[in-house]
């Protein structure tokens, strides 16, 4: 152990004599191309003033040499005086014994180092890996938001249907405000008669169908009868046999789903708490932002980093703006589609046209597919209340209705406010539907829509653009 301080020393002196020499070396090394240099023009001149070859001795007997010179050979640093010894210069390269022979530089490669891993990956590899882990970050996102969502499914569309009820309503608040009412008057107003209206639209709906139940039933059984004689006498060429076939499967498939239906009856409880949890949720959701709607913005503004929050405070009024015209021109057309099918139906003479017709009215809130299905549950109950020709008209009424929509009333109403492309629409209810039932089939299209809306805006502020301005 007492060698050890004594070894230790011996390792440290020998680590800085070695890196002296190594600094010295390297000094050596940078200096022999700048003398190199320094040389080359010199050596060039004498070779251009030594035109003629001379002989060793000839050049002797001509070199004079001066009487102090030949007087003191004894004076210290002099030559000794007579002939002096040794290799003649090289008159072709001027070099002799005593001539210092010019500095030729060394050319010493650096160490070979590795390249940098990132300068080794290709350029395209590299773009690739950016994007895609940049994917992966907003796909797990996206799947984490889902969950929360799917958790807490009751509360986000009790909240997304006040936000859509509100954007119906705060129109008219804004209207009794510019009167001169006050603000809480205004929206307790507001609040109460969009809640009423809405609250006798389902009553009037659960009435009407209450009450033509029986003769509905007596309809459609009615209607079997004179489909069955109409596929006998039918083109189609079909026996009272397969009929009966077809009519005990139906009965089977009913026999066995009674315990799916019974079961489905005592989780019906469940079911209608949960709607009502889910009523009373958008109520208060919905009088909270009709009074407080801008105040719960400028709260979540903060909640924004500084640096992004002038663009996503922009983005904001906008986006309200598309839910808002999404809201009011979906209502609008929703309620031009139920009057004019409803009046069909009522001069074809079928029954529950009324009812049929607030279907209509509410199933338009779900795009594409909710035209379908109310059109589809239309001619049903015409072809199973009436005959093959009044199915075959309310078909006719329906088509020409839904198509006036989408070409006439749509791009008028909506106009360029909200901008969603089908394939688009029909994906986003599909995701929508699967996530969230018919709840998410009917947030789904808005959402997508104020999300197209604030991405454009984004884009163009991010450019340092002015996007157009969205008419409200």
């Amino acid at each position: 152990m007492s060698r050890l301080p004594q070894w230790l020393g011996g390792l440290g002196s020998g680590l800085v004599r070695l890196g002296e020499r190594l600094e010295a070396r390297k000094a050596t090394a940078e200096a022999q191309p700048a003398a190199g240099q320094a040389s080359g023009p010199a050596s060039g001149a004498v070779h251009g003033a030594v035109a003629t070859p001379m002989p060793a001795s000839a050049a002797s007997a001509a070199t004079p040499v001066s009487p102090s010179a030949a007087a003191s050979p004894s004076a210290p640093g002099a030559a000794p005086a007579g002939p002096v010894s040794g290799p003649a210069p090289d008159p072709a390269t001027g070099s002799g014994a005593g001539a210092v022979p010019p500095s030729v530089p060394v050319d010493r490669a650096a160490p070979g180092a590795r390249p940098d891993p990132v300068a080794a990956v290709p350029w395209g590899v590299r773009v690739a890996a950016e994007v895609g882990w940049r994917l992966l970050v907003l796909a797990g996102t996206l799947w984490v938001l889902m969950r929360v969502i799917s958790a807490v499914r009751l509360v986000v569309l009790a909240f997304v249907a006040g936000l859509l009820i509100t954007a119906l309503l705060q129109p008219t608040v804004a209207l009794l405000k510019r009167r001169g009412v006050p603000r809480g008057l205004a929206t307790a107003l507001t609040f109460l008669s969009g809640f009423v209206v809405m609250g006798l639209v389902g009553w009037f709906v659960v009435w009407q169908v209450t009450e033509n139940l029986d003769d509905l039933s007596k309809q459609v059984q009615h209607g079997i009868t004179e489909l069955k004689r109409w596929l006998l006498n039918s083109p189609f060429h079909v026996t009272q046999g397969q009929i009966n076939n077809i009519a005990d499967k139906l009965s089977e498939a009913i026999g066995t789903s009674t315990k799916d239906i019974t079961s489905a009856g005592i989780e019906g409880v469940q079911v209608i708490i949960e709607v009502l949890t889910g009523i009373l949720l958008a109520m208060f959701s919905t009088l909270f932002l009709l009074y407080d709607g801008p105040r719960i913005w400028q709260w979540l503004l903060k909640l924004v980093p500084e640096a992004a929050r002038e663009g996503v405070a922009g983005a904001g009024p906008r986006a309200w703006a598309t839910l808002t015209a999404y809201v009011r021109g979906t209502v609008i057309v929703a309620l031009i589609d139920a009057i004019f099918i409803g009046i069909g139906l009522y001069f074809l003479k079928v029954p529950m046209y009324v009812p049929l017709a607030v279907f209509i009215f509410l199933f338009a809130f779900i795009p594409l597919v909710g035209a379908v299905v109310s059109g589809a549950l239309a001619v049903v109950v015409a072809l199973v209340t009436r005959d093959v020709f009044t199915a075959a008209m309310v078909l006719a009424v329906v088509l020409a209705v839904q198509q006036i929509e989408g070409h006439v009333l749509q791009p008028f109403i909506l106009g360029r406010a909200v901008r969603v492309h089908p394939l688009a629409v029909v994906l986003a209810v599909a995701a929508g539907s699967m996530t969230a039932g018919i709840g998410g089939a009917v947030v789904a299209v808005p959402l997508v829509a104020v999300t197209n809306t604030v991405v454009g805006y984004l884009r163009a502020y991010a450019k340092e653009e002015t996007p157009p301005e969205v008419s409200s």
